[in-house]
């Protein structure tokens, strides 16, 4: 993978404002790329620095190794999430091209 990718992909997260969320698949898509594991991959090499938190996977769920922490801090920005479950319909970010 080109450093180019992983800076799109760095580039489209960096920019999800508090209070929405992409999925990985989003992220992909706005990043010009089709893998969503790769997205993945870049947020858990490299996306310390990065609202991470705001990238669910594409059914409103989150991992379960970070299901408390992610969902607290998505919270803290107005985030409410149903049963673990976040309402993509409802808070995902529609960036403009």
């Amino acid at each position: 993978m080109d450093e180019r990718t992983w800076e799109r992909v760095r580039d489209v997260v960096a920019s999800i404002p508090q209070g929405k969320v992409l999925g990985y698949g989003d992220v992909a898509r706005h990043a010009g790329i089709r893998s969503a594991r790769l997205v993945g991959r870049i947020l858990a090499e490299d996306g310390a620095d990065l609202p991470w938190h705001r990238v669910l996977r594409s059914d409103g769920t989150v991992a379960e190794q970070l299901r408390h922490h992610q969902l607290e801090r998505l919270r803290a920005e107005g985030v409410l999430a149903d049963g673990g479950r976040v309402d993509m319909a409802r808070h995902r970010w529609s960036p403009t091209p």
